[in-house]
């Protein structure tokens, strides 16, 4: 009966606190949106499901781990009297356990600047990391998410799934792609100005803006890890809620005779143009900003394997089973980053509304500078393809496309119109993530 009780006490059951109850609720919530109204199932059921092994208690299946709770008490006195925000910068920065040459080194570098000696966190991180076993999904999350392997894999699988001719029929519709990017900086300077955040985790939340998950994990992971869970969840969800979000805003802007305007369907390009298209702007898009170039670069490889006609069994296996497989990983790391302790804060409740703002100035900067470019035109363009800016392809083509067809039923189709700023738009959340990195990183 004593080994009884002693085995109960031990187990999860007696650890089980009202956050970890909260937590299920919100992975319940995901995993029911992406089963019963199919939003984004491919992301949503690993991320639910991660944020479940996340906050099972004593079973080490979170991303990350509380190091800084296994150190020595004079240690952790030693972090807690650090000044400004290196104790939350430490504090993260221990969760990339196991311990290696960078963290030690970028420990230096934080008691260099607060003349602060940090021999003795450094001298107890080497004895706990010489015993320290990750569990399995913190592992897959220091491998993947840390060394920022899994984003760029996905945006190569995602350049073998994008075509770019809409793009290249209609080039002024990538300066609407540009144009909905506009979230992501009011989004971000709000944060910044109006609310508690600095300035790298404000870029980690205005990134919400430009619909695109890969980016804002790629982003957020570098310059604010510990959002990490937060913003992945914001940027997923509001993909998912493209048909709800979109809509009003684009009625709003928009009138009836704007909204009935119709564009040709399809215009012939080259194959020398689709292939040599993904080559240079790769190259010209890495040059002006290097910090994208993981992004991008491996984006314009996908859509070469697409286009070049000659590597069938490449563009298969990107666009096929590596992609699924990459997918499956980076939900599941993601969702495990969201443990009680730190997704129920008020920060997360600021980066939801954030983030929903961020979005919808994104699809209202579409649509308003597609108005603005009319003012120039001779033959008008649909402004509403302009909120397909924002990179959620093709559902946000698909939302503008849904809503003109209804309004006219159906003598007016703007899909292929649509497509243009929307796979631009992909473009355009990558390079400004490179614009926060050089700036921030």
């Amino acid at each position: 009966m004593e080994n009884f009780l002693e085995l109960f006490q031990r187990s999860g059951f007696t650890n089980l606190s009202w956050g970890n109850w909260v937590m299920y609720a919100v992975a319940s919530t995901l995993i029911y949106l992406a089963i019963v109204k199919k939003y984004e199932p491919l992301l949503l059921i690993p991320i639910g499901f991660g944020v479940l092994l996340a906050n099972l208690p004593l079973g080490n299946m979170g991303s990350t781990v509380d190091i800084v709770a296994q150190l020595p008490e004079n240690v952790r006195a030693l972090i807690a009297g650090l000044p400004g925000n290196y104790p939350e910068e430490i504090k993260y920065l221990l969760k990339d356990a196991p311990f290696d040459f960078l963290t030690f080194e970028r420990l230096k570098e934080i008691g260099t600047a607060t003349a602060v000696s940090v021999d003795p966190l450094i001298s107890a991180l080497s004895e706990l990391g010489r015993d320290f076993k990750p569990g399995v999904v913190e592992l897959m999350y220091t491998v993947g998410i840390k060394t920022e392997l899994l984003p760029p894999i996905i945006f190569m699988g995602v350049g073998v799934l994008t075509d770019f001719r809409p793009l290249l029929g209609r080039p002024l519709t990538f300066l609407l792609g540009a144009a909905a990017q506009l979230g992501i900086f009011v989004a971000a300077l709000g944060a910044a100005l109006l609310l508690d955040f600095n300035f790298k985790e404000a870029a980690s939340i205005g990134i919400i803006g430009g619909a695109d998950g890969p980016t804002s994990i790629f982003l957020t992971s570098q310059l604010a890890p510990h959002l990490l869970g937060p913003v992945a969840v914001a940027a997923y969800s509001y993909m998912s809620l493209v048909p709800v979000i979109q809509p009003p805003i684009i009625r709003m802007l928009t009138s009836k005779k704007e909204r009935a305007i119709d564009m040709p369907q399809e215009i012939k390009v080259s194959k020398t143009a689709v292939i040599i298209f993904p080559i240079v702007t790769g190259i010209l898009a890495s040059l002006a900003i290097p910090s994208s170039a993981p992004l991008i670069g491996m984006l314009m490889f996908g859509n070469l394997l697409r286009e070049c006609g000659v590597t069938e069994r490449l563009r298969r296996t990107a666009g096929g089973s590596l992609i699924n497989t990459v997918t499956i990983f980076l939900g599941l790391t993601v969702g495990a980053t969201m443990d009680a302790e730190h997704f129920l804060t008020h920060r997360t409740v600021l980066i939801l509304v954030l983030g929903a703002v961020a979005f919808s100035f994104s699809t209202a900067g579409g649509v308003a500078f597609a108005k603005f470019i009319n003012l120039f035109l001779k033959k008008k363009i649909n402004p509403c393809i302009g909120a397909a800016g924002v990179s959620a392809v093709p559902m946000s083509a698909r939302v503008v496309q849904k809503l003109v067809s209804d309004e006219t039923d159906g003598d007016v189709n703007p899909l292929m119109s649509a497509m243009g700023p929307n796979v631009a738009g992909v473009i355009g959340s990558a390079v400004a993530a490179g614009v926060f990195l050089t700036l921030l990183g």
